[in-house]
C-alpha cells in the first residue's frame, strides 16, 4: 500500500524518463566494458610488435571513442536521473506539505515531534536514495547480467552457466544475505536514532530547565552512553560490510581468473587469437564490478520501508480526519459560533484526570477568562476546545457538532494569541499578512492601525518593508504581540483564544496591550487563559479551575462580592485596584 502511494505513481508518471535513465546507465557500463576490452586488446597487440602502426590504429581509436563516450554517457545518465529525481522529490514535498499543513496544529496530538521532524528531514531523502542507489543500479545490473550470460552462451553454454552462478553470488545471494543480516542491525539503529531524536527535541524545548536544574551533565552523559551503544551496532554492521566486500572481491577475482583460463583454452584450440585473452578478462572485471554496490543498496531497503510506512501513516491519518469531518455550511460558514463543553473530562492513561466533568457554554461575543494555578488544566482545556486532544469522556461541541470531527475547519473558526508568537525573518508586511495570505496591502495597513502599530512602523527605515530579523529581534515583546494580534484581526475568526499573551511584559506594557486587545476584539468571542488577574474586570465571566474542576464561576463583581478566595487573590495581584 505504501509503495502504491509513494513509489508507483511516480514510476508511471515518469516511466519514459526512467527508461531513458536506465538505458543511459546501461550504455555507460557497456562503454566502460568496451574501453577495457579495447585497452586489453591494444596492450596485447602492441606487445606482439606488429609490423605496422595501422594494426593498432583501430584499437587506439576505439579506446578514445569508448573513453570519451563513457564520460559523456555517464554525465547524461546522471543529469537525466537527477533531473527526474528532483522533479519527483519536488512533487513529494508539495504533497507532504499539503498533507501536514491543514492538520499542523493537530499532528502533535498524534505524532511525537521527533516523528514529524523525521518525516520532514529524512523520509523524503530516503526515497531519493531508493531511486538513485537501489532502483536504477539494480535494473541496470539485471540487464547487464542478462547480456553477459547471452554473450558467454554464444561461445560456451557450460561456461555461461558457471558464470551465471558466480555472478549470481554477487548480484542475488550476497544482497539477500546482506539484507537478512543487516535488517536487525538497521532496526536497532533506527530505534536508537529515533530515541535520540526524541530526547534531542525534548531537550531543546526544555533546555533552560536542564541548565537551571544543574542536571545538564547527566543528560549529556546519558546521550553519550546511548551514542556509544549505537556506535557499537554501527561497528558490527561495518565489520559485516567489510567482510562481505572481501567475499565479493574474491568472487570477482575468481570470475576474472576463470575467464582468462577459459579464453586461454579457446586460444589453444585456435578459436580466438591470443590478443583477446586480456581483453576478455578485463571486460568481465569491468562488467561484474558494476554489481558490487547492489548489496549495500538492497540492505537499506528496510530504511525505505520505514520511511514509506511513516509517510503513509500521516497521510492515512489525514484521510481519517477528512473522512470523519462533518461540514455543515449553514452552521459553520457564518460568524456565529457557540461552544458547549458537556461533562468534559481528560486524563493520560491511568494518571489522575487533569479535567473532571467541566460543563460550560459560550455564546458568540462572550468574554470568558479562565484562571487557576499551574497544572490546574487550563492549557489542556484549550487543546480540547480546539479539537487537538480527544476527551476521555464528555465532548466539546461547536454549533452542535463534535469538535473532533471539525479539525479541518477549526482554524477558520478560532485563532490563538499565545505567550510568544513566532515572527519570521521577513518584512513587517509579510509577517502580518500571514494571518490571511490573500489580504491586500490596504487591509494589512488597516489592522496595523487598529493595533496601534502605524506610528511605530512609520519610524522604521523601510516602513512596512523593514525586515523583522530572526524571531522578530528588532522589536520589543509588546510590539511583537501587537503584530501577532494584527495577524489575528486579518484572519478574522469569530473566536479568539488568548493563551497568556502578556507573560513577560512589564505592567505598563501589559495594561496597554490588554486595552488594545479588548478594544480590537470587542465583537469577537474571547477565551482568555491567564494566571494574572490584571484586566479580568473587562471579561463577562470568570472561571476558576482548581485540580481540574470549576471551583468558582461568575462575573468579576459577583466573585468579589461572594468569594473570599477570589477577593484575596485579586488584591494580591492588583493591589492598587
Amino acid at each position: 500500500m505504501e509503495k502504491e502511494k509513494w513509489i508507483y505513481p511516480y514510476l508511471r508518471r515518469y516511466r519514459w524518463q526512467f527508461i531513458l535513465a536506465g538505458f543511459l546507465g546501461t550504455m555507460t557500463i557497456l562503454f566502460g566494458a568496451g574501453l577495457m576490452f579495447t585497452s586489453g586488446y591494444l596492450i596485447s597487440k602492441a606487445a606482439t610488435q606488429p609490423e605496422s602502426i595501422l594494426m593498432v590504429y583501430v584499437p587506439i581509436v576505439g579506446v578514445r571513442t569508448f573513453g570519451i563516450g563513457r564520460a559523456v554517457l555517464s554525465y547524461a545518465e546522471r543529469l537525466t536521473g537527477h533531473s527526474i529525481i528532483l522533479k519527483v522529490l519536488s512533487e513529494m514535498r508539495i504533497r507532504l506539505y499539503k498533507i501536514i499543513e491543514p492538520q499542523a496544529f493537530f499532528l502533535r496530538s498524534r505524532f511525537r515531534t521527533g516523528d514529524v521532524l523525521g518525516v520532514l528531514a529524512d523520509d523524503i531523502e530516503h526515497l531519493q536514495d531508493f531511486y538513485l542507489k537501489t532502483l536504477f543500479p539494480s535494473l541496470v545490473s539485471i540487464i547487464i547480467y542478462a547480456l553477459i550470460i547471452i554473450c558467454a552462451g554464444m561461445f560456451s553454454l557450460p561456461f555461461a552457466l558457471t558464470l551465471a552462478g558466480l555472478m549470481g553470488l554477487i548480484l542475488f545471494i550476497g544482497p539477500l544475505f546482506s539484507f537478512l543480516y543487516t535488517r536487525a542491525l538497521n532496526d536497532k539503529l533506527k530505534i536508537g536514532r529515533h530515541q535520540l531524536y526524541y530526547q534531542f527535541t525534548d531537550a531543546v524545548f526544555g533546555i533552560s530547565d536542564w541548565i537551571f536544574s544543574g542536571n545538564h551533565s547527566s543528560f549529556i552523559r546519558r546521550n553519550e552512553k546511548q551514542e556509544q551503544q549505537l556506535f557499537l551496532v554501527e561497528a558490527r554492521k561495518l565489520s559485516f560490510v567489510n567482510w562481505r566486500d572481501v567475499a565479493n572481491q574474491i568472487v570477482l577475482g575468481t570470475i576474472v581468473v576463470m575467464t582468462i583460463a577459459w579464453a586461454n583454452g579457446l586460444t589453444m584450440s585456435g578459436e580466438i587469437p591470443s590478443t583477446l585473452i586480456a581483453a576478455f578478462g578485463l571486460v568481465l572485471l569491468s562488467l561484474v564490478e558494476s554489481f558490487l554496490p547492489i548489496a549495500s543498496a538492497v540492505s537499506e531497503t528496510a530504511t525505505y520501508h520505514d520511511s514509506l510506512k511513516r509517510l503513509d501513516s500521516i497521510e492515512s491519518d489525514k484521510s481519517q480526519v477528512m473522512s470523519s469531518a462533518v461540514v455543515m455550511p449553514d452552521t459553520l460558514s457564518i460568524a456565529q459560533v457557540t461552544l458547549e463543553l458537556n461533562k468534559l473530562s481528560f486524563g493520560y492513561h491511568q494518571n489522575e484526570p487533569l479535567l473532571k466533568d467541566v460543563t460550560l457554554k459560550v455564546e458568540q461575543g462572550e468574554k470568558i477568562a479562565i484562571i487557576g494555578r499551574s497544572g490546574s488544566g487550563k492549557s489542556t482545556l484549550l487543546n480540547l476546545i480546539q479539537g487537538a486532544l480527544e476527551p476521555t469522556s464528555g465532548e466539546v461541541r461547536i454549533n452542535g457538532l463534535n469538535a473532533m470531527n471539525l479539525e479541518p475547519v477549526i482554524p477558520t473558526l478560532m485563532s490563538v494569541l499565545n505567550q510568544k508568537a513566532y515572527l519570521f525573518n521577513t518584512s513587517v508586511l509579510n509577517n502580518i499578512r500571514l494571518g490571511c495570505p490573500e489580504a491586500t496591502d490596504d487591509e494589512v495597513y488597516r489592522v496595523a492601525r487598529m493595533v496601534q502599530l502605524e506610528g511605530l512602523i512609520e519610524t522604521l527605515p523601510k516602513g512596512y518593508q523593514t525586515n523583522m530579523q530572526e524571531t522578530g529581534q528588532r522589536f520589543s515583546g509588546g510590539e511583537r504581540q501587537r503584530i501577532a494580534l494584527a495577524r489575528i484581526l486579518l484572519q478574522n475568526t469569530p473566536v479568539v483564544i488568548l493563551d497568556e499573551p502578556t507573560v513577560g511584559l512589564d505592567p505598563i506594557t501589559e495594561i496597554a496591550l490588554l486595552n488594545t486587545i479588548f478594544t480590537t476584539l470587542r465583537d469577537k468571542t474571547i477565551i482568555w487563559v491567564t494566571h494574572h488577574l490584571t484586566g479580568v474586570e473587562n471579561m463577562g465571566s470568570i472561571i476558576f479551575l482548581d485540580r481540574g474542576k470549576i471551583a468558582m464561576e461568575g462575573s468579576h463583581q459577583q466573585l468579589l462580592e461572594s468569594e473570599e478566595r477570589y477577593r484575596r487573590l485579586y488584591r494580591l495581584d492588583c493591589p492598587l485596584s
